[in-house]
């Protein structure tokens, strides 16, 4: 009985170290090589200034909570548009920035290449970093 708890509370905390290691870059916003100006007309991008595009669809809880963070952002940093694309309706805009999961937030620069991703929440500190950097 007691070597089954030992070993029940052994595979229990491997389990929560692996989960722990497997999401801790969740929501964290990273830098990308810098890609091909994308289409701006097909994404919705300003063609003046930094974008920040988040991907979604009505069934995404967690696309809620990016929303409110991505429009509070950008309504607290000027010079910045945004757009949301839902995945459903436009399938064709995720497999061409190869979106495999919900929500993607993508931030692009006034020339329209993707230079930060997200997948997950990202928190409105680092949103707003990266978007003060792309406007300095």
């Amino acid at each position: 009985m007691i070597t089954a708890l030992v070993v029940l509370a052994a595979a229990l905390a491997v389990a929560a170290v692996v989960g722990a290691l497997a999401t801790r870059r969740r929501g964290a916003l990273t830098a990308t090589t810098v890609a091909p100006a994308a289409e701006p007309t097909a994404l919705g991008l300003a063609v003046d200034r930094p974008t920040v595009v988040l991907f979604s669809a009505p069934w995404c809880g967690p696309c809620a909570a990016v929303r409110r963070v991505v429009e509070q952002t950008c309504a607290e940093v000027d010079g910045v548009a945004h757009t949301e694309i839902d995945i459903d309706a436009d399938p064709e805009a995720a497999r061409t920035l190869s979106v495999l999961s919900l929500p993607t937030t993508v931030v692009f620069d006034a020339a329209g290449r993707q230079r930060y991703r997200s997948t997950g929440v990202p928190s409105a500190a680092d949103l707003r970093a990266v978007l003060r950097e792309l406007l300095a």
